[in-house]
């Protein structure tokens, strides 16, 4: 129980940060979002839905290579990465996988310095 109480304050820590930086309060999938246009390396303007859907994406499979689900396969001419899974993902519930994907956020987060 007290990881679990740790990975809640570590988030709620994050959330802070970045209604600090940003003047509002992220949920998951605006996170993702962001962490994909990190990733993919081009703020543009406008990204059309499919573009913000493909960029959600692309920060799940970075988030996931942390724990080697997937790897970098390749970066196509328009310059989006394409990963391959490399293990099936566990069996988990709805709430152990919306922690085990914040605990990769986290991560995340960490190592770039956030």
């Amino acid at each position: 129980m007290i990881a679990k109480d740790d990975l809640q304050q570590r988030w709620w820590d994050l959330e802070a940060k970045m209604l600090e930086r940003f003047g509002k309060k992220p949920d998951m999938e605006t996170i993702l979002f962001l962490i994909g246009i990190q990733e993919f390396g081009d703020i543009k303007e406008n990204f059309t839905k499919e573009q913000k859907q493909d960029l959600m994406h692309v920060a799940v499979c970075s988030l996931l290579s942390q724990s080697g689900f997937y790897e970098l396969e390749a970066v196509d001419e328009d310059g989006w990465p394409h990963f391959k899974q490399l293990k099936p993902m566990p069996d988990m519930n709805m709430i152990d996988q919306e922690n085990f994907l914040k605990d990769h956020v986290l991560l995340y987060f960490e190592q770039t310095g956030f």
